[in-house]
């Protein structure tokens, strides 16, 4: 694919975005995420691989399924209530169905299938692309929406937690270990939607400066399976340090900065009465943190450098630019004593 195609498929995801996030009316919203949806599908088969095409198929059904559904629930709306408004989705039956349209499309569990096998077959630019930008045009639909079934949102919100952590227990591939913790991350987004949304944002925000980080540096290590991981360091030594530090950020261990959000959603939790789903939460949690700790304790630790004859690949001159990946692993180290100044600004 030529850069010229590329660059108008990313703009057409840019503004496809931009609609859903400016506008007031379903319509607008649901034809912004249409754009979105048939921007990325050329992105997923650029590469003309049958496992390509095939990911961009079962995407491309998904989110079709979601899309009606979605349109189903603005129609029976403005027919109970008279209105098309995304703020007046006021009818219970109408909520109800918006909310599993909108999971199905970022892949909150049950409706979770398509996410693993889509994400594995494709390249780390649009996985990255699939992780981060295509949740946040439903995530703002499902954060306008009045939020009446406040037990379905905390239902699928735990779900989507175990599910994130059970499903990546014996994963090998890199990108479905990302797609499961997509799917956990989520949860922890949802669980604290009908409760405190400001919590949903900054959970939102830390997830997706730390997955960026991850695929920069996977995009940088040039690997998709963790067996690869073992001869990083002789491509890049600094980046192989701070690869453990990116997984345990990810995985919300303390003090880093993806402890931030699990740690004000946990208490806010607790205020609420809910201190058993708190609970659950947090041990359901410890599963994503195993699979992140068997990442590089597994490959970095345990298994020995296969090291490449000749000159090593970290002497020659990266083919990345390395100002932006720096930049969001540093923050996705360094920014939980920033946690009183970040909250001020939010709320």
């Amino acid at each position: 694919m030529s850069p010229l195609t590329q660059t108008i498929f990313m703009i057409s995801l840019t503004l496809g975005t931009t609609l859903t996030l400016s506008s007031t009316h379903w319509l607008l919203a649901w034809m912004g995420i249409e754009i979105n949806t048939l921007a990325i599908i050329p992105l997923m088969i650029q590469n003309s691989q049958p496992r390509a095409i095939e990911a961009a198929t079962k995407y491309f059904f998904a989110q079709a399924g979601a899309s009606a559904l979605l349109l189903f629930a603005a129609f029976l709306n403005s027919c109970l209530t008279g209105s098309w408004n995304i703020v007046q989705m006021h009818h219970p039956a109408a909520s109800t169905l918006c909310i599993l349209a909108l999971a199905m499309k970022i892949g909150i569990a049950p409706l979770h299938s398509w996410v693993p096998e889509v994400m594995q077959a494709l390249d780390l630019r649009t996985a990255l692309i699939l992780s981060t930008w295509q949740k946040l045009a439903p995530l703002y639909l499902m954060y306008q929406i009045p939020l009446d079934n406040s037990d379905l949102i905390l239902f699928l919100g735990l779900l989507s937690i175990a599910v994130g952590g059970l499903g990546g227990l014996n994963q090998v591939q890199i990108l479905k270990i990302m797609a499961y913790s997509s799917i956990a991350h989520l949860g922890w987004m949802v669980i604290i939607l009908s409760i405190s949304a400001h919590l949903t944002l900054l959970a939102l925000y830390t997830y997706l400066l730390i997955s960026s980080s991850l695929f920069f540096s996977l995009m940088m290590m040039r690997t998709k399976h963790i067996s690869s991981l073992s001869v990083s360091w002789a491509k890049i030594p600094a980046l192989t340090m701070t690869l453990p530090l990116i997984l345990l950020s990810m995985g919300g261990l303390p003090p880093l900065t993806g402890f931030t959000p699990k740690w004000l959603i946990t208490m806010e939790l607790m205020k609420s009465g809910l201190a058993l789903m708190a609970l659950f939460a947090i041990l359901l949690s410890l599963l994503s943190l195993y699979f992140y700790l068997r990442i590089f304790y597994t490959t970095t630790l345990t298994t020995p450098p296969n090291n490449p004859p000749g000159s090593l690949p970290w002497r020659f001159f990266p083919q990345h630019i390395t100002l932006l990946p720096t930049l969001a692993v540093t923050a996705t180290i360094t920014l939980l004593p920033l946690t009183p100044a970040i909250l001020t600004f939010m709320t």
